[in-house]
C-alpha cells in the first residue's frame, strides 16, 4: 500500500525543465494559454528568475512512498506577477497556475492557490486577479473548468473581452476574475518583495 502527500515550496531556476514539461502540453494542445510555441528551457528559467525578484513562484511536489521505495515528483506550479507596471498597481497581482494533466482534480490546484494567497497576503497584496481564457462553448481545446475552479475558490467575474484571442483556427474570449485578500487603507503599507518574505 502506498501513501502520498503534497508539499508546496518556492520554485528555483533548476525546476525549469520539470515545470516546462507540465506547461508544454497546455501550449501544444489547449487554448488555456495563448502562447503558440513552447518556450525553451533557458527562456523558462529566465521567467522563473524574473518572477522571483518580486513575486512568489511556487511548486507542488508529490511525495509517494510504500514499504520499499519513495519518490518525489513535481506535479504543478503557480506564480504571481504585476497586474500592471505602474506604481499605483503595486498591491494588485495577476496569478497563473498549471497542474500536471494526469494529476488534475486531486486538490493540488487548491493547495497551490492557498499557499500562494498566504504569501501574497504577507507581501501586503490586496487584490488577486486571474486572466482566464473562455470559450463561447466548450470544445476540444478549452472548457469552463478554470473559471469554475476560481469561482469555487472565491473569485468573482469582473469583466470579459470577446473574441480577443485566436488559436487553433478559433476565436476565444478572455475573462478577468478577482479576489480580495487584504484590506484597503488610506495609508497603505508598502508591498514587500517576495525574497523578504521568509516563510510560506
Amino acid at each position: 500500500m502506498s501513501a502520498s502527500k503534497i508539499t508546496i515550496r518556492p520554485a528555483t531556476p533548476d525546476d525549469a525543465e520539470a515545470l516546462l514539461s507540465i506547461y508544454a502540453p497546455y501550449v501544444k494542445h489547449t487554448a488555456i494559454t495563448f502562447e503558440y510555441e513552447v518556450p525553451s528551457v533557458e527562456e523558462f528559467r529566465e521567467r522563473i528568475i524574473h518572477t522571483l525578484k518580486l513575486y512568489p513562484y511556487l511548486v507542488a511536489q508529490q511525495e509517494t512512498s510504500n514499504s520499499s521505495t519513495a519518490s518525489t515528483e513535481i506535479v504543478g506550479y503557480a506564480y504571481a506577477g504585476p497586474l500592471h507596471p505602474r506604481a499605483a498597481y503595486a498591491w494588485s497581482v495577476e496569478t497563473s497556475i498549471y497542474v500536471k494533466k494526469s494529476k488534475k482534480k486531486s486538490g493540488i490546484g487548491k493547495a497551490l492557490y492557498s499557499a500562494l494567497e498566504k504569501v501574497l497576503a504577507a507581501q501586503n497584496i490586496t487584490n488577486v486577479n486571474a486572466c482566464i481564457a473562455s470559450p463561447e462553448t466548450d470544445d476540444e481545446y478549452l472548457n469552463h473548468n478554470s473559471i469554475q475552479f476560481h469561482q469555487h475558490l472565491g473569485y468573482s467575474m469582473i469583466g470579459e473581452f470577446h473574441k480577443c484571442a485566436y488559436k487553433f483556427g478559433r476565436w476565444y474570449n478572455m475573462i478577468w476574475m478577482e479576489k480580495m485578500i487584504g484590506s484597503h487603507h488610506q495609508e497603505q503599507p508598502a508591498m514587500i518583495p517576495f525574497p523578504e518574505v521568509t516563510k510560506l
